[in-house]
């Protein structure tokens, strides 16, 4: 597509590390033009994370090579005079701000909603912070980590035996991310109605736990306290993790019809009528002895072939992939969601990365360029007043 829906839109980008910049990257490829204004000489802290050490040292880890292409960079110094006055000039040609401070830092810088609502009223204010502006732990630091634990995340993740255990990638992060995107676009689109700008007030702690799902409402709604089950569903059995010849596979058959087929194409028939097992609630009540009688006939075949045939009796199924697996899935090829770019420094390198995972009018949303150098747009932008006039109008 041409144009995302977010095209017209300028998205001023204070951000540092994940959470704010995945939700910014998610409105650049929803077409809106994000403008990263970094601290002169230092930048995004991401610049130096990833396993890379020379990609660090240049500005150019891949931490933030992940989250920021299609972006634009200027550097401004938020406490110089120079400094503050492009960045006013920014401000009064934005549509978003985006900022991931800990609560009141922006208000000490001079630069709170109040401030900013008076010099554009249409702005929408978007903070990202642990706890969110208020209450007791609002000016707490916060990493994903911290969230988790706090979330009660930890507590049900691993086993009996292993939990608490740290989910194995940055989720809290991510989710306040994406509702931050969610709550930005919802805004940019009130303001077409109501013609003022909004003060979001992002919680990660609230959002994660949002997200939770089951393990909280069971509690909030019956009083059930969740338990971690490593690879199992608490919901359902037979639904987790078995293994087959050659690794791990998983299957959810957590309807009836979905069980009695999975019995068929193992050849496992006479555990439909074993009262152990003759509906949901037995099953959960005799989930491991269910779970041993399968794993002794998924022995038979490899995790692949019993994915192909559980698949066509209509039982999910599929193997458990490592990340190199994952990224060679034809699935994800057929959908275009990983785009290749040119390396941010002219190198001979080739610089992939993922999509949003939604088809827009049947194609991907990809960005068009690779993530700036640090302060490579600082002429570009200087003067805000000289692009307003070059780019759509935004809602």
């Amino acid at each position: 597509m041409s144009e995302g829906p977010l095209s017209g839109v300028r998205v001023l980008d204070l951000t540092n590390v994940l959470a704010g910049p995945y939700c910014s990257y998610q409105l650049m490829l929803l077409g809106a033009e994000v403008v990263k204004v970094e601290v002169p000489g230092q930048g995004d802290l991401a610049r130096q994370l990833g396993p890379d050490p020379d990609l660090n040292r240049r500005g150019l880890g891949a931490s933030f090579l992940a989250q920021n292409a299609g972006k634009r960079s200027v550097e401004i110094n938020l406490k110089d005079d120079a400094g503050r006055d492009r960045f006013e000039g920014l401000v009064a040609d934005a549509d978003v701000l985006l900022e991931n401070f800990r609560a009141g830092v922006m208000d000490r810088l001079g630069y709170g909603w109040e401030r900013l609502r008076e010099t554009n009223p249409r702005l929408v204010y978007c903070a990202i912070s642990g706890f969110g502006q208020t209450g007791p732990m609002s000016g707490a630091p916060a990493y994903d980590q911290i969230i988790q634990g706090l979330s009660g995340m930890m507590s049900v993740t691993g086993t009996a035996e292993t939990a608490p255990l740290r989910v194995g990638f940055p989720v809290c992060d991510t989710i306040g991310g994406l509702v931050a995107a969610l709550h930005i676009a919802a805004a940019v689109a009130g303001r077409s109605r109501t013609g003022e700008g909004t003060f979001l007030d992002v919680s990660m702690l609230e959002s994660a736990v949002s997200a939770m799902g089951w393990a909280v409402s069971n509690y909030l709604v019956c009083g059930v306290e969740p338990r971690p089950m490593g690879t199992q569903n608490a919901t359902s059995a037979p639904s987790g993790t078995f293994n087959a010849a050659d690794g791990h596979l998983n299957i959810a058959a957590n309807r009836q019809q979905q069980f009695e087929a999975l019995c068929a194409v193992v050849g496992r028939l006479d555990l439909l009528t074993d009262p152990r097992f003759t509906d949901r609630e037995q099953r959960k009540a005799h989930r491991d002895e269910l779970n041993r009688e399968l794993d002794r006939a998924l022995g038979a075949k490899s995790a692949g072939e019993w994915e192909d045939l559980l698949n066509a009796a209509g039982v999910p199924a599929a193997r458990i992939t490592t990340v190199p697996q994952m990224v060679g899935l034809d699935q994800l090829r057929h959908r275009g969601f990983f785009t290749d770019l040119p390396f941010p420094d002219g190198s001979d390198r080739t610089l992939r990365v993922t999509g949003t995972g939604v088809l827009h009018d049947g194609e991907p949303l990809r960005p068009a360029t690779p993530p700036p150098l640090l302060g490579e747009q600082n002429h570009e932008h200087w003067n805000a007043a000289l692009v307003r006039d070059a780019r759509p109008e935004a809602t």
